[in-house]
């Protein structure tokens, strides 16, 4: 699969993500775009939401927000996700999490923060929504072929199907 330029994005270059970014990557602070919207970019289709996963707290994430003059909102904040709204776009901040049996099917009974990035993309559902993009480094992380799945129109779940759902 030819990969399209992610980096020239609108929603990429977009103020409002900008903003947020920024704030995340200040002073040693780590963050990349994960899942649909990175799913979206590589497949050409418009992405219409923005996920960012972060090695930072939930509370961590709220101050620099707040430090950089946007407002955090604590959608799932026990779940590890901060809705950021910057210039009127929401934005999903979550920190990389590992998670305990579905106590619902929709909702994980534990979730365990941590700072591994390919530990949260394990969590995922589809290989095609365990990727991330580093817009610094300009550079994806696909521990599971979710770009060759997506290529040849396959959907798979990451892990064992059977246990995920």
């Amino acid at each position: 699969m030819t990969t399209p330029s992610i980096k020239d994005q609108v929603w990429l270059n977009a103020p409002a993500t900008r903003t947020v970014m920024d704030a995340l990557l200040t002073n040693g602070g780590a963050a990349r775009f994960v899942g649909g919207c990175v799913r979206n970019a590589l497949l050409g289709v418009e992405v219409s939401d923005i996920d960012i996963a972060t090695p930072l707290t939930p509370d961590e994430v709220v101050r620099r927000i707040e430090a950089a003059g946007m407002r955090a909102v604590p959608t799932g904040i026990e779940h590890g996700t901060v809705t950021v709204l910057a210039r009127g776009l929401p934005i999903e901040v979550t920190t990389f999490r590992g998670e305990g049996e579905y106590a619902d099917g929709r909702r994980p009974g534990s979730v365990t923060f941590h700072t591994d990035l390919e530990a949260d993309l394990a969590r995922r559902d589809f290989t095609m929504n365990a990727l991330a993009y580093d817009p610094v480094g300009q550079t994806f992380r696909d521990p599971f072929g979710g770009r060759a799945d997506m290529k040849a129109r396959r959907v798979r779940a990451v892990g064992d199907p059977a246990a995920r759902f």
